[in-house]
């Protein structure tokens, strides 16, 4: 009997200590030193997951991970996607990264008022997309950050940015106010890439539109600094002032030199600028020039404009910039 008692207790320790060390190898640190990104293919399988995490050196085992994933982890599916794993994590933790299936999200960000030739550029630098793409439609793009895939075609990225203007546009459209001065989707999303060019404070979008809408409607026009540049630069900082001889060239953009709006949009407007000009403010107000704040200061009639400007040349002096 005593023999026995101590052969029981021997194979009780036995199994505390498999039970320790099992337990130790499902919550202990794993073996990686430094964050690694893991991609889970689609349709995987937590055998063919557990392959894919032994390559990364993630795991050291894949057989001891599926072992210890079916007798102690939950029972859910392994999602597809790209996973971070952190250091040391342990084979506990890295299943439950790839089964809550929360992806490592990549974006890449367009700002409103960006030229087309400036996402062009953005895209194409961009190493993780694949596939090269022409210069989009100016105008054709909304402003917005997107997510996207290592190893994704830029195209597809792409896609998915002038869907989205499309889809805003519509909706936009569909819920303008009436008597706006532009007549078609075209003319509010160049209308809306001047505004978006005048203006850097979200709350002046409207205003701004209000005044251009008045112009538009008047015959007057524009007069909008971007439309000048954009032939020159298609888009980007001119870098210095621009020359008399450039506000008088009729190139189709310029609204110094013809009335009504340029051939085209001069930026990527975004949805604010959009629906500014579809519901502006209403106002009088035909003339505005900067205020010194970054803002501007808006005005009914031209005497009260050159006022305007008269305060705007001497801030100009005092600070030394004329």
């Amino acid at each position: 009997m005593r023999k026995f008692g101590l052969f029981g207790l021997l194979l009780a320790g036995l199994a505390l200590l498999a039970i320790t060390l099992t337990l130790k190898g499902w919550v202990g640190t794993g073996p990686l030193d430094a964050p690694v990104n893991v991609r889970i293919a689609e349709g995987a399988t937590l055998t063919s997951a557990a392959r894919t995490l032994k390559d990364a050196g993630v795991i050291t085992s894949a057989p001891r991970f599926i072992r210890l994933a079916q007798l102690l982890g939950r029972h859910r599916p392994v999602m597809a996607g790209e996973y971070r794993i952190p250091k040391g994590a342990s084979p506990r933790e890295v299943l439950r990264i790839i089964q809550a299936g929360k992806s490592v999200i990549r974006l890449i960000t367009i700002p409103e008022g960006m030229p087309s030739i400036m996402v062009h550029e953005r895209l194409m630098a961009n190493a993780e997309l694949t596939g090269t793409i022409p210069v989009p439609v100016e105008g054709s793009i909304l402003p917005d950050s997107y997510s996207y895939d290592k190893g994704e075609a830029r195209k597809a990225v792409l896609q998915r940015m002038q869907d989205a203007m499309r889809r805003t546009l519509a909706t936009l459209w569909d819920d303008r106010a009436s008597g706006i001065a532009v007549k078609s989707p075209r003319e509010a999303i160049i209308l809306a890439s001047i505004v978006e060019k005048e203006t850097g404070k979200p709350s002046e979008r409207r205003m701004v539109a209000g005044v251009y809408s008045n112009r538009l409607k008047t015959g007057m026009r524009l007069q909008a600094d971007p439309t000048v540049i954009y032939p020159i630069t298609k888009g980007k900082p001119l870098g210095r002032r621009i020359l008399r001889s450039e506000l008088r060239a009729d190139n189709g953009y310029n609204t110094y030199a013809r009335a009504g709006l340029p051939q085209g949009p001069i930026a990527n407007p975004g949805r604010d600028s959009i629906a500014a000009v579809l519901d502006p403010e209403d106002t009088k107000a035909l003339y505005f020039v900067a205020d010194g704040t970054g803002g501007h200061v808006f005005a009914d009639t031209l005497a009260g404009h050159n006022a305007n400007v008269a305060n705007w040349y001497a801030l100009r002096r005092k600070r030394g910039e004329m």
